[in-house]
């Protein structure tokens, strides 16, 4: 069995995802960009903004990963890839770091193609968080995230089946468990100010290479210990249960038969019409 995806990231999508991709590295990455009065006058306009553009494009991305067509098939395995994340993230709520709604993501974009894991990610978060109740300026922020680890898996290469591809999407689990805080800590540290502890908080103004020292130091002590567990648990969920849902999500899409051409065909005994009879009669010829 090859590595095709089932459902192709067409070029429209593919623009539509890097334009995404790239108003989320920014929207991530400016506090170790922009100088001190920027930062001061502008900082708690970055997530508001980040919002409301990123769902802008996620409405651009949804309607673009079939080629502006959404299918009820289509539909229909995002909603089940969404409402297994979101569910699974109503079990721990992110408690101690424990997120199994990532695993459920990977394997979707694995199989189904980075179009529709980067879907399904985002709709996996938003699903959880309105089942938790925790909707809030970083939703948009844990969208992106969680839709980027779904993309990536669909691009992972490698063949399908087998140990191989089981323990490379374990790794990507493991490292993406940890890549999640180490981006989502970035919508709020900038405005931790005085609150941070000493020598970790964002200094306006200060160099690229200060900031990323005292991030460091910040993630260190105050993430890693919630982001290890994350990654392990979806490594160890994708060895123990990632081939049977593998099986199941590479089973429902040859059912659903996506990408197939529709034909239609005259039923039984019914009447052919004149000029299909006369077409057939040329063709014979």
């Amino acid at each position: 069995m090859t590595s095709r995806r089932v459902i192709p990231l067409r070029w429209p999508a593919v623009v539509a995802v890097a334009v995404v991709g790239l108003v989320g590295l920014v929207a991530f990455t400016w506090p170790f960009f922009v100088t001190g009065d920027v930062a001061r006058d502008h900082g708690n306009d970055a997530p508001w903004f980040f919002a409301v553009l990123l769902a802008l494009l996620a409405v651009v991305c949804l309607a673009e990963v079939t080629a502006g067509r959404l299918d009820a098939k289509t539909i229909a395995v995002l909603g089940v890839a969404a409402a297994a994340g979101g569910a699974l993230r109503l079990l721990s709520a992110g408690t101690a770091g424990l997120e199994p709604m990532f695993f459920v993501v990977i394997v979707a974009g694995r199989v189904l193609g980075p179009g529709v894991g980067f879907v399904s990610g985002s709709l996996a978060v938003t699903t959880g968080a309105l089942l938790t109740g925790g909707v809030g300026p970083w939703l948009p922020f844990q969208m992106i995230c969680a839709g980027g680890i779904g993309l990536g898996a669909g691009l992972l290469p490698g063949r399908a089946g087998g140990r191989t591809e089981r323990w490379s999407l374990a790794a990507y689990a493991l490292v993406t468990g940890l890549a999640f805080g180490v981006l989502m800590n970035l919508w709020f540290w900038p405005f931790l100010g005085t609150n941070a502890p000493s020598g970790m908080g964002f200094v306006p103004g200060a160099t690229v290479s200060e900031n990323l020292g005292h991030y460091g130091l910040f993630y260190l002590a105050t993430s890693l210990g919630w982001d290890v567990p994350r990654g392990v648990l979806n490594a160890v969920l994708v060895v123990v249960a990632g081939p049977a849902l593998l099986r199941v999500f590479r089973r429902g899409a040859r059912r659903a038969a996506f990408g197939a051409a529709v034909a239609f065909e005259p039923a039984p005994g019914a009447a052919v019409p004149a000029t299909a009879r006369l077409q057939g009669a040329e063709d014979t010829r």
